[in-house]
């Protein structure tokens, strides 16, 4: 395999990778209005801040859920898939060669040994297979396996949006029997955290029947999925007792219902059908905190604007932008839309992300600033398009509103999020300011792979924001390359922060604030629950007293 074999791809890549963002969107949005917040900012209901742990475990217990959000247009093969249902369940039945945990974000080694490191100037690592891995079908994990789960996701025919995330793997072939060779086209510094978007699957079986294989794929991971949902609408599984991993399942069975309905979810828990939910409704906070545990995670889910920067439109003038941000009281947007379940940005990250500073351009509302901006631009009015996610549909009128008070006129219209992008997809005279959630942290948290989704391809800043070409984009394109190919923690930190200070300046598309996840649960029949920031469920490690 060659550099051009992923390079290739990568248009066609994003592509595929467009098409879903509703999908990834969906990740950041729940399916509720919004919640009252405790004194702390929390929604927490426990007596600190460690999970509970609940009672005693059994090994023969069932753990039951629901989850917001359903089966989506492609299945479950995980070189495709992209639905919040489906990558959920993935975390349990599959596995790569390393995983990141969907609680605290650890990246830690599964099928391989231990966590790969290129040698200082290597372009290349030996990664080990663990001893007994075997498939869901019995069958053992071979490196010719773990060769041709790299290469279906480089092959651009398959269009995979998962060849995006590894663009400086250049080949992977099998050393011996237990050991591959990962060939890269330079060194980097997130080489293990990125390896785990590549599930290993069985050469016989994902290259035979392709829709079988998506319907029910065979992955080495603790649980087995013996019910796809498609009819039954219920997620089942049974612990695979041949896992030799180091996070094997604790219970026998585990069933989730697929729930989409905010009340029908809320009344699963309130009557013990379930032991845990996922996106809860925020009006329901307080009225769950009576009969479970429910808790708010901060992640880094945000709401963006993004800016139309086409010659002639208002927003290609960065006074134009800054302005729209400077007229927004971010205090009474999270406080009334969202009644403090989220946080303000103040850089492209969440404050508790491992690679936060503060950016060079904090945006909290100064209206005699926007007033000038805007009138120095000679701008009095323009259009907002925004999706209509229920949380999202809380805020947007307090945008508008901020914006009038600036002494703007605006034109506001909000479609279903797949419309939206299909009316702004390479049409730029579709709208001038554009107003969407979005999570690339489900497919993993450093801060190169979360700013690539929005600046470091052609679908978003060619197609959509129509900021490629601008000297800033080029300053953030060499930046990317720096902070990925640094391997030292503090030269990759220095290119991140100095992207975060870049795009708080020219803000083609920018963060208004970063989203608390909440989770409900039962923690007198969970064991070792832990909730977590990004919408699905994880019972990786958790146990069940029923």
């Amino acid at each position: 395999m060659t550099n051009a074999l992923h390079h290739s791809a990568s248009r066609r890549s994003f592509l595929r990778l467009a098409g879903s963002v509703s999908l990834a969107a969906g990740f950041a949005a729940a399916l509720s209005s919004c919640a009252p917040d405790s004194d702390n900012g929390s929604a927490t209901t426990t007596g600190d801040d460690a999970p509970a742990t609940g009672g005693t475990a059994s090994e023969s217990g069932t753990i039951t859920g629901a989850i917001s959000y359903e089966l989506g247009t492609n299945g479950y093969d995980p070189m495709t898939t992209t639905a919040a249902l489906t990558v959920a369940v993935n975390w349990h039945t599959l596995e790569g060669l390393t995983e990141i945990d969907p609680a605290t974000r650890e990246c830690y080694p599964a099928l391989a040994t231990e966590l790969p490191k290129v040698a200082d100037g290597g372009t290349s690592v030996d990664v080990t297979l663990r001893d007994g891995a075997v498939f869901h079908d019995g069958s053992p994990v071979t490196t010719e396996d773990v060769v041709y789960s790299f290469e279906r996701v480089l092959d651009p025919e398959n269009a995979s949006l998962y060849a995006s995330f590894i663009p400086f793997i250049s080949g992977v072939t099998a050393k011996d029997d237990t050991t591959v060779t990962i060939e890269l086209a330079y060194p980097v510094g997130v080489l293990a955290e990125r390896l785990a978007v590549v599930k290993i699957v069985p050469k016989a079986a994902a290259s035979g029947d392709r829709e079988a294989f998506d319907a029910n794929p065979i992955g080495t991971g603790p649980w087995k999925m013996t019910d796809n949902g498609a009819v039954s609408k219920v997620v089942s599984f049974e612990r695979n007792d041949d896992y030799t991993g180091p996070r094997p399942a604790r219970a026998a069975t585990m069933n989730w219902q697929i729930i989409p309905d905010p009340a029908t979810r809320t009344n699963a828990l309130q009557s013990a059908s379930v032991q845990a939910i996922d996106s809860v409704p925020y009006l329901s906070i307080d009225q769950l905190k009576t009969s479970s545990t429910v808790e708010s995670v901060q992640g880094f889910g945000l709401l963006f604007a993004m800016f139309n920067g086409t010659e002639g439109n208002p927003f290609a003038d960065v006074r134009v932008r800054q302005a729209f941000l400077y007229a927004l009281d971010m205090d009474e947007i999270i406080g009334t839309g969202l009644t403090g379940q989220a946080e303000a940005a103040s850089a492209f990250v969440q404050q508790d992300h491992p690679a936060f500073q503060e950016a060079s351009v904090v945006y909290r509302l100064d209206l005699e600033k926007a007033k000038s901006l805007f009138a120095e631009a000679g701008v009095t009015s323009f259009r907002v398009l925004a999706t209509n996610h229920d949380w999202v549909k809380q805020c947007t009128p307090i945008i508008v509103e901020n914006l009038k008070a600036a002494g703007v006129e605006v034109q506001f219209e909000e479609k279903q999020s797949a419309d939206a992008y299909t009316t702004i997809d390479g049409n730029p005279d579709a709208y001038d300011a554009f107003i969407a959630p979005g999570d690339p942290s489900v497919f993993g948290n450093d801060a190169d792979l979360l700013m690539r989704w929005w600046y470091g391809n052609d679908i978003w800043t060619d197609s959509r924001m129509h900021w490629k070409g601008s000297e800033s984009y080029d300053q953030v394109q060499t930046l990317l390359e720096q902070g990925l190919q640094a391997t030292e923690e503090q030269a990759q930190l220095d290119a991140w922060h100095e992207i975060f200070d870049v795009i708080s300046e020219d803000v083609p598309l920018y963060p208004l604030f970063h989203r608390k996840a909440p989770t409900a649960w039962d923690d007198q029949s969970l064991v070792d629950f832990q909730p977590i920031s990004l919408t699905g469920l994880s019972f990786v490690g958790v146990a069940s007293t029923k």
